[in-house]
């Protein structure tokens, strides 16, 4: 289990891939665990990445303090265990939480990146997820992690997802009882549920930015990546369709298509960050990977434009039936033409 030293504390990490080529780092959810990145090591080793994946503090196999873990400690971990494996430059991945330590990354350690793809995050907590946040935070305290694990499931999943798994899912809670500590959770919520917002430093991120969005997740719904859009000049908003906030669990192969065509684009320098909004493709093998979203993406349904109301065509007019001729203009009319005199 390979690990480096980060203060006290110890950061378990997992890379594959030859030495020298490009790296993408992934940074997990708030429950998360770097084993959950193994298909997109699978993906995207082939295609000519290393792929490196690690459980931030308080997570996984990494050590669990379960105080003082300010948000600012995870992204300055990560620059320290860049440096301890030799990577100057990596491609930033991020979902949720991890969504939340790679924008901070990007604004403080801007140098360091490639690219970012800010996946279901927020940079600033709206009046609705902070209550959310405040719910997760007394439900962890109050019940304990299994009733923080019971939450999320629904939250973060479609009802597709849950009825084709359920007979997984407990298997699935006992394994996230073992690897997460409750006192380390809670430290780790408290840390983004008190973070200042990052949304006036936001235009300090330079490089290329895919920011994805599940159309369906209402944990962190499309307002939330509308403030990272707006703010971020080399930005595009791409939108997953059916998608709630666990897409990259319950749609990987859509997920990474998206990640790979923005990849490719960094790479040969076709990448146009013009703040645009476009629709991922269902089927990650179409042709187009995505299609631009027309009309006002913050509508869950796209209204379509009104026409003008056809006006039924006026009866055409009767002719009017000619009247009856009075007995005086009968007789005249049968009487003899009367010659003039000569």
């Amino acid at each position: 289990m390979p690990t480096v030293p980060f203060g006290p504390h110890q950061v378990h990490y997992q890379i594959v891939g030859e030495a020298g080529r490009p790296v993408i780092t992934f940074l997990n959810g708030l429950t998360q665990n770097a084993n959950l990145w193994a298909a997109y090591a699978d993906h995207f080793v082939p295609r000519g990445y290393r792929v490196l994946a690690f459980d931030m503090l308080g997570q996984g196999r990494s050590s669990k303090p379960v105080i003082d873990i300010p948000l600012a400690a995870q992204a300055d971990m990560l620059d320290h265990l860049l440096g301890e494996l030799n990577i100057d430059k990596t491609h930033l991945a991020s979902i949720s939480f991890g969504g939340i330590v790679a924008l901070d990354f990007a604004i403080r350690y801007g140098k360091r990146l490639h690219s970012l793809v800010a996946m279901s995050t927020f940079a600033e907590l709206t009046p609705q997820l902070e209550l959310l946040g405040a719910v997760m935070l007394q439900g962890l305290t109050d019940v304990g992690l299994p009733y923080l694990q019971s939450m999320l499931y629904p939250m973060n999943m479609s009802s597709a997802w849950i009825a084709a798994n359920r007979e997984r899912i407990p298997a699935m809670k006992r394994a996230g009882y073992i690897g997460n500590d409750g006192y380390a959770m809670q430290n780790l919520m408290e840390s983004f549920v008190a973070f200042k917002p990052l949304t006036p430093d936001l235009h300090r991120i330079k490089v290329p930015t895919l920011i994805l969005n599940g159309e369906f997740d209402f944990f962190t719904p499309r307002e939330c990546h509308e403030v990272i859009r707006r703010h971020v000049a080399n930005s595009r908003l791409v939108i997953v369709p059916r998608a709630y906030h666990a897409f990259t669990l319950e749609m990987p192969a859509v997920t990474m298509r998206q990640i790979e065509v923005f990849l490719d684009q960094v790479r040969v320098g076709t990448w146009q960050g013009d703040q645009s909004v476009w629709l991922a493709s269902e089927d990650p093998a179409a042709a187009e990977p995505c299609l631009p979203v027309a009309g006002d993406w913050l509508r869950a349904v796209q209204p379509v434009a009104r026409r003008a109301a056809p006006q039924a065509p006026k009866p055409a007019r009767k002719p009017r039936a000619a009247k009856a001729a009075s007995p005086t203009a009968q007789a005249i009319a049968k009487a003899p033409a009367r010659r003039k005199a000569p």
